[in-house]
């Protein structure tokens, strides 16, 4: 059987998610308005939410769906 490699990361990956959010903002704001620009900005929103939900997540008080 193979064995697995690991990769401990660094950083949390609620770190990861705001780091790479704020990264995508500002090669946002370098651009004109546009595709490309709105696609950065969408992929920034991305980050944000999956850095909520993570958050959200790992909470101890969270509550099961009613």
């Amino acid at each position: 059987m193979k064995t697995r490699r690991r990769f401990k990361q660094p950083l949390t990956f609620f770190d990861r998610c705001s780091e790479e959010a704020e990264r995508l903002r500002r090669e946002a704001e370098a651009l004109p308005p546009g595709p490309e620009r709105q696609a950065l900005e969408s992929k920034a929103r991305q980050a944000d939410t999956a850095a909520h939900m993570e958050g959200w997540l790992r909470s101890a008080d969270r509550q099961p769906p009613k």
